[in-house]
């Protein structure tokens, strides 16, 4: 039987690379976003790489729009066996440049979303004591930085609502997991999209990854959901344990670099972005490459952009990774006998 998935966002960027490896594999993905044509031709993708898809027009921040595309999932599908969190809206803003209904939209998207979809899937992963949650997170929701901090503070709510989820699910001894997956600055269209009033254009902060290495990371830990988070780019881990050792140093950092460092030397988006209302097809397809296979995943930073991740990778094969570290320990250590004897 094939595994029946439900992404969220799934119309672009993350959601959209992710769509793609489990159609690869065959799966039943049931696409929501608010973007018709990016819906449409995420569906495409997914039927010609051996998928079949559903489309579910919907914004994350209606409880009712996402209830309603979980029923239709199951009805068209059967039981969802993985949902994945992913849909999100921001603002590049100094904070007091950014309204409060534009700070409540970011909100009900990128954090009461998740929530949306938790309580959607849980309501049918519970009663039959089976399902994995998938909550696609950031390294700033472990460490803010300067400009984004709507889409921060969203991203910190999701890891304290998931880890009281995450207690109340062992409490119950339930066999519904939860994770969470904390991915570096990708190059999506969300920089071309994004509302910003900034002076320049807005863009990630280097080192960035292609979507490809989060969406290996979110099936990853999808299928082994059993560790309460991931972390996808040695740029995430390397901010993790920065702002535990070293919080204070870290801020005056961030206050002398974040600006410039978030925005590169050419013309802000036009418009309003996609905040309250989905950009058209338009916008976004010529920042992709048909050629590499990231049409409508990809944004404008292509030549930037790792392909891979080594810390990803070493992380997808633990005992591989600690078999090469024992030998490679051992062999230090014989030589460093062998010297010793010599001595």
């Amino acid at each position: 039987m094939p595994q029946t998935v439900v992404i969220t966002g799934a119309s672009a960027g993350v959601g959209r690379a992710t769509a793609r490896l489990y159609a690869r594999r065959g799966a039943d993905v049931v696409l929501i976003a608010r973007g018709r044509a990016g819906l449409r031709a995420a569906a495409d993708e997914v039927g010609s790489l051996g998928g079949r898809a559903l489309v579910q027009v919907a914004d994350t921040a209606d409880a009712g729009q996402v209830e309603a595309a979980a029923d239709a999932a199951e009805n068209a599908f059967g039981p969802i066996d993985v949902w994945v969190n992913c849909a999100f809206v921001g603002v590049f803003a100094p904070f007091d440049d950014v309204t409060a209904e534009e700070y409540q939209r970011v909100t009900d998207v990128s954090y009461l979303g998740f929530v949306n979809g938790t309580r959607s899937a849980l309501k049918r992963m519970a009663p039959r004591d089976r399902g994995t949650i998938v909550q696609v997170g950031s390294a700033l929701g472990e460490r803010s930085i300067p400009l984004q901090s709507a889409y921060c503070g969203a991203k910190h709510a999701i890891n304290g609502f998931t880890s009281a989820l995450r207690t109340e699910l062992l409490h119950r001894g339930s066999n519904v997991h939860v994770t969470v997956v904390q991915l570096p600055a990708l190059n999506t269209p969300q920089f071309s999209w994004v509302r910003t009033r900034l002076p320049r254009h807005p863009r990630p902060v280097p080192p960035i990854y292609q979507p490809e290495v989060a969406a290996r990371g979110i099936v990853y830990a999808a299928d082994h959901p059993r560790r309460k988070q991931y972390y996808v780019g040695a740029s995430t881990v390397a901010t993790l344990w920065a702002n535990r050792l070293a919080p204070a140093l870290l801020d005056r950092y961030l206050a002398r670099t974040g600006f410039d460092s978030q925005q590169v030397d050419r013309r802000p988006p036009s418009g309003r972005g996609n905040l309250f209302e989905p950009v058209g097809r338009p916008q976004i397809e010529p920042a992709d490459r048909p050629q590499d296979g990231g049409r409508g995943a990809h944004g404008v930073f292509d030549d930037a952009a790792h392909p891979r991740s080594v810390e990803a990778a070493l992380a997808r094969h633990p005992l591989a990774t600690a078999s090469a570290i024992a030998i490679t320990a051992a062999a230090a250590a014989g030589a460093a006998l062998r010297r010793r004897g010599r001595a």
